[in-house]
């Protein structure tokens, strides 16, 4: 069972609309995925925000579910299986 939490490896928030103008989010490109299972690597970090969907991350601690709302940061580095529960549209960037 996942549950709405941060893990070390990804640090989920709910940011405010102040903080999202700021971070300049609605200006970085958007990247869509339909329901599907598939594992993932990041070789940089990856901050990104979700306007739909719904996701659960499996990682080597735990798991998450992300969706809509959500400013994730995925670190450099993190192994993980994403289940795309809802098809997804968010907002991201690498850095």
């Amino acid at each position: 069972m996942s549950e709405r939490r941060s893990l070390s490896k990804v640090k989920i928030e709910k940011p405010d609309s102040k903080k999202l103008e700021k971070m300049e989010v609605f200006d970085w490109p958007i990247w869509s995925k339909e329901i599907s299972t598939f594992g993932w690597h990041y070789a940089e970090s990856e901050t990104c925000y979700f306007l739909e969907g719904e996701v659960i991350v499996k990682t080597d601690e735990g798991e998450v579910t992300v969706g809509k709302g959500d400013l994730v940061t995925f670190s450099k580095g993190l192994h993980c299986t994403w289940t795309v529960k809802k098809p997804v549209r968010k907002h991201y960037r690498f850095s």
